[in-house]
């Protein structure tokens, strides 16, 4: 997984979010949460949500605004003792169900990936492209670079299996 730069915290609303992932066409709701994907330039899903969106309307509201009737908020949970609020069961599971569902298609496009970045590093020995062959500088650096592209894949697949091992 990787951590998020502190300028897409920032952003408020939808296309803002979208820029900021890479999306390469429209961003699709994901089941009614606040999370939205699309597919980048790169072929691959981003994942990323608009705490302001909510239900299945695919423009941000602004912070603090609402109809004012209430019709589309639901109830609020009473607090639990230590002050945080309670989530109903069905609404937990909705969410875990779209979690899940987020990181079964992360790692894989993660997967897809690795296997890509394992053909293209050949195991150590990728064919030599024309301006390589008289610099053998210029090959171990590319061959150095392949290699680092396949363990980051590798951490990633990795790191997201175990998320979904843990996941309840």
């Amino acid at each position: 997984m990787m951590a998020l730069p502190a300028a897409y915290a920032s952003a408020a609303t939808l296309p803002e979010r979208a820029k900021e992932a890479g999306c390469a066409g429209r961003p699709q709701q994901v089941d009614g949460a606040a999370m939205f994907k699309c597919q980048t330039a790169a072929g691959v899903f981003s994942f990323f949500n608009v705490p302001e969106v909510t239900g299945p309307a695919s423009t941000p509201k602004a912070a603090g605004s609402g109809s004012g009737n209430g019709a589309n908020a639901s109830p609020v949970p009473k607090a639990a003792a230590s002050g945080f609020p309670r989530i109903d069961a069905e609404t937990q599971k909705g969410r875990d169900d779209v979690r899940r569902r987020v990181l079964r298609e992360e790692l894989a496009a993660e997967e897809k990936l690795l296997a890509e970045a394992r053909t293209v590093h050949a195991d150590g020995a990728p064919s030599p492209l024309p301006e390589e062959r008289a610099n053998a500088d210029k090959y171990r650096e590319r061959i150095g670079r392949l290699r680092q592209a396949v363990v980051l894949h590798e951490r990633n697949v990795e790191a997201l299996r175990k998320e979904i091992a843990g996941l309840r």
